[in-house]
Formats: structure tokens, C-alpha cells, sequence
């Protein structure tokens, strides 16, 4: 369970990562209010599942699903960049972070 957490926050992530860009500089009501909505739910989700697992897989996991996440729905939606060292950097991350989660914590 508590490693759902982590993913759902994980994701999370994302969404305060793309409504802090749309609300260009806290200037935008709706997406500063979705910002804090995303921040505050992805920290608590984090949080209490730091109560059953080690800091380190976990924060990897959760910040390598937000910049994933992030990138990818930037090159999707928003027209980043794209381009193969970004699409093999992100695969990079998530191996990583597969990596350290298989390694770490069992819970």
C-alpha cells in the first residue's frame, strides 16, 4: 500500500509541475489553485508513506514518476522539445528508478 502511495504522488507531481508553468508565475487563478491542490496532495501522499518505507527508493521513485511524467506530458501537450536524447534520458531515469525500487525497500 504504501508504495501506491508513492506512485499516486508521484503523479501528482506532475500535475503541480505543469499547472506551476500554466499559471505563469502564479499569475493565473485557476492554475495557481490547481498547483497547490497537486503540491499539497502529492507531499501528503509522500509523507505518509514515508512512515513504512526507506527515504531513498521512495523520494526516487516519487521525483522520477514527476519528471517523467512531466516531460512527457510537455512533449505531448505543451510542444517541448522533442528529441531522442530526451526520450532515451527519460527512459534512463525510469530504469533507474526501477532500479533503486527493486533494490530497496521490500515493504
Amino acid at each position: 500500500m504504501a508504495w501506491l502511495l508513492v506512485v499516486v504522488a508521484g503523479f501528482l507531481e506532475t500535475g503541480f509541475a505543469v499547472c506551476l508553468k500554466l499559471s505563469h508565475g502564479f499569475t493565473r487563478l485557476w492554475p495557481t489553485v490547481a498547483f497547490a491542490a497537486f503540491a499539497l496532495g502529492s507531499f501528503g501522499l509522500l509523507t505518509l508513506s514515508l512512515k513504512k518505507l526507506d527515504v531513498g527508493p521512495a523520494y526516487a521513485v516519487w521525483t522520477g514518476i514527476g519528471a517523467a511524467g512531466t516531460a512527457i506530458y510537455g512533449m505531448i501537450f505543451l510542444d517541448d522539445l522533442v528529441s531522442t536524447l530526451k526520450i532515451v534520458s527519460i527512459t534512463l531515469v525510469i530504469v533507474g528508478v526501477i532500479g533503486l525500487q527493486l533494490s530497496g525497500s521490500s515493504q
